[in-house]
């Protein structure tokens, strides 16, 4: 599976993004958040001392809804059916199963949430690059495709609150591994990134001591890090996650430090999107979303799908 691609039009969940457990984290500003956000600041000589760990952090499961922000059940009598569509191939988010049907991560939360909604539901797959069109012109009530909420495309949908993000992080090999990644403890460290990414540009903003080696193409940076050219590297956690997990790694590499997630260079989120002015099916997907991460059912679909966490 290859997840990352920059930017590719308003599918930038593979692009800029490239490419969720109550209680364990909130992430995107809200309380308890698992994420890193480096601080510029003068270091003690303690801090300047990075620690080490024999392992990378344990399977983390995300959750981004806040537990005081409860929303209201809304009316759900003029909901009948929701005709969900889904793209063709971007395993594991959507793909074909073995029977033919659309299978997944979001095919099986789309299901989930019309469990808890009590409404009927279909999935319909189509081509990423079609799936608005048919969004706004009535053939579908809903896209759950992976679709990074944007600028632009909020002006043509609109969208639930994000069900998942995707973060940045930094990768080392095995016998590198770092518990806590700051700028300081980079100083001079080589780290190995995508040319022309959000995630060069967050590295030329935030860790500015760091000695970065720019490169074409996933396959040769994960290549440079296997082969120690670079001590890190740094991109869509998602990506590297199956990476980190599959053959392709050799089993060298794994997460250093927590994820990154402003919003300012990786995006809003990952939404579901709906026709604009449906508020009736908007708030009951958000309804749903906090309904089934609070049952801990979004969490045993994450488990599913991950291995490896991006979090």
């Amino acid at each position: 599976m290859a997840p990352s691609q920059q930017a590719k039009s308003f599918k930038s969940v593979r692009g800029l993004l490239a490419g969720l457990a109550a209680g364990l984290c909130l992430l995107a500003g809200l309380p308890g958040a698992y994420a890193q956000a480096p601080a510029k600041q003068p270091p003690s000589a303690a801090q300047a001392t990075p620690p080490t760990a024999p392992q990378a952090a344990p399977q983390a499961v995300p959750g981004f809804w806040d537990p005081r922000r409860r929303p209201e059940r809304p009316d759900l009598s003029r909901l009948t059916v929701i005709r969900f569509l889904t793209e063709t191939d971007y395993p594991p988010f959507n793909y074909t199963g073995a029977d033919g049907n659309p299978a997944g991560f979001n095919v099986d939360l789309a299901r989930v949430l019309c469990e808890e909604i009590k409404v009927t539901c279909t999935v319909q797959m189509r081509r990423f690059e079609t799936l608005v069109d048919a969004l706004t012109s009535n053939r579908g009530d809903a896209i759950i495709a992976s679709m990074a909420v944007s600028p632009q495309l909020r002006a043509r949908v609109d969208f639930t609150d994000p069900y998942y993000r995707v973060p940045a992080r930094f990768v080392s090999r095995k016998d590198a591994v770092m518990p806590e990644i700051r700028p300081e403890y980079l100083e001079g460290k080589k780290v190995g990134v995508i040319a022309g990414s959000a995630h060069e540009a967050y590295l030329k903003a935030m860790f500015t001591d760091a000695e970065l080696h720019p490169y074409q193409s996933d396959d040769a940076m994960r290549a440079a890090l296997r082969k120690g050219e670079v001590d890190f590297i740094f991109g869509d956690a998602i990506s590297l996650a199956f990476w980190i997990n599959g053959t392709d790694s050799g089993d060298c590499c794994a997460f250093s430090g927590g994820p990154f997630v402003e919003s300012r260079f990786f995006g809003e989120g990952i939404g579901i999107a709906v026709r604009k002015g449906n508020d009736v099916l908007r708030q009951a997907l958000n309804w749903a979303l906090f309904r089934v991460w609070e049952k801990g059912r979004y969490t045993d679909l994450w488990l599913r799908y991950f291995s490896v966490s991006p979090f």
